[in-house]
């Protein structure tokens, strides 16, 4: 019978603030300076002098050589610049600190109160009826409904004591992600662009690796709407725009019509009130409280979006209540969804409900 061996422990005896450490936490700056790696190491340099996380053994200069011979950091024309490495470690790095955050909390459950045969195990028990296939029951959990019903004495087994193991069915998705990136993303001293991109290449990490086969899109809107590629998203910035929700929605629409999956959704995250139109070419303005035009359009959109069969989900990090009470009436036009999210809680928002959505469950 094999059994465990033990070693005499060794504790690390890496300085304090070696690479590693040190890495997250560049990667970290490099969420608030827009991939900016001068800039990020320069405040790596004013919290190393407050924090002290370097010393007489491994310093900056140090630090700064190894991002160099391990490809996260290269010269062009004399200025430094992060690396494809580093674009996908600062992905990978945020899908850690969300889906870890979201693990934790365990907040609700994935699966729809309908299941049956499918791809994937989850948490429903129940007795066998007639139609289940065998590959459903599970034999640990009936013989032991068997010992206990009927003794182990003389063990019998019936239909009675047969448990059934629900699982469930994963289907392709096309995602959409619409990121707001007017101007209100860094007013009143709040940063909401840095949780938004973070929570994109989170997404875009697990879709990459868990999801592969499923598509997300990024659309980014202020008085405009384009795409970007996760390739950008490190580099993201607010704009001095006002919110054309309208052109981010038209744009989202166009994507998902090319794409060829059945499951198609759009996730918008936004702060704000759709406050710009362009027409003939001109753009037409209004900050002031919700205007009627503007608005008009826009929840025409979201009714397009309806018949189209794309839901729309809107996660707003604004607490305004007549922001809430247009968010409310957009949701109900288009009968998706929406969240009320503190900054924090976005990702993990985000997460539950991409989740949730790409699977069906059938009994």
């Amino acid at each position: 019978m094999k059994g465990f061996q033990f070693s005499k422990f060794l504790p690390n005896e890496r300085p304090k603030g070696g690479f590693d450490e040190m890495l997250k936490l560049f990667t970290q700056l490099l969420n608030y300076t827009a991939g900016d790696a001068g800039e990020a190491l320069a405040w790596m340099n004013e919290l190393d002098k407050q924090y002290k996380f370097t010393n007489n053994d491994y310093g900056m200069g140090d630090f700064m050589e190894d991002l160099k011979e391990k490809g996260y950091l290269t010269e062009e024309n004399g200025e430094t610049k992060i690396t494809a490495k580093t674009e996908q470690t600062i992905r990978q790095s945020a899908l850690e600190e969300i889906f870890g955050r979201l693990k934790k909390a365990g907040k609700g459950n994935h699966n729809s109160n309908i299941s049956g045969i499918g791809e994937e195990k989850n948490a429903d028990r129940r007795e066998f009826n007639f139609g289940d296939s065998l590959d459903q029951i599970d034999m640990t959990a009936s013989i032991h409904n068997a010992q206990i019903n009927h003794g182990i004495g003389n063990f019998t087994l019936t239909e009675r004591d047969l448990e059934v193991e629900e699982k469930d069915y994963k289907t392709l998705t096309s995602t959409v992600l619409m990121i707001d990136i007017s101007h209100s993303m860094i007013l009143y001293g709040e940063d909401r662009i840095t949780p938004a991109k973070k929570t994109a290449m989170a997404l875009a990490e697990l879709i990459r690796t868990k999801y592969p086969k499923d598509t997300l899109d990024i659309v980014v809107f202020g008085n405009d709407a384009w795409p970007i590629t996760i390739k950008d998203l490190p580099y993201l910035q607010v704009g001095p725009y006002h919110t054309n929700t309208f052109a981010g929605l038209e744009l989202a629409t166009d994507l998902l019509r090319r794409r060829k999956t059945h499951n198609k959704q759009i996730f918008m995250i936004t702060d704000g009130k759709p406050t710009c139109l362009k027409e003939n070419g001109r753009y037409y303005k209004n900050s002031v409280g919700l205007d009627r035009k503007v608005i008009a359009k826009t929840l025409n959109m979201a009714a397009q979006c309806k018949r189209l069969n794309i839901p729309i989900t809107t996660f707003m990090i604004a607490k305004d209540p007549y922001l809430q009470q247009f968010v409310r009436q957009f949701t109900e036009i288009n009968g998706g969804r929406a969240f009320y999210s503190s900054l924090n809680g976005l990702g993990e928002y985000i997460f539950e409900d991409y989740i949730k959505n790409r699977r069906r469950t059938v009994r």
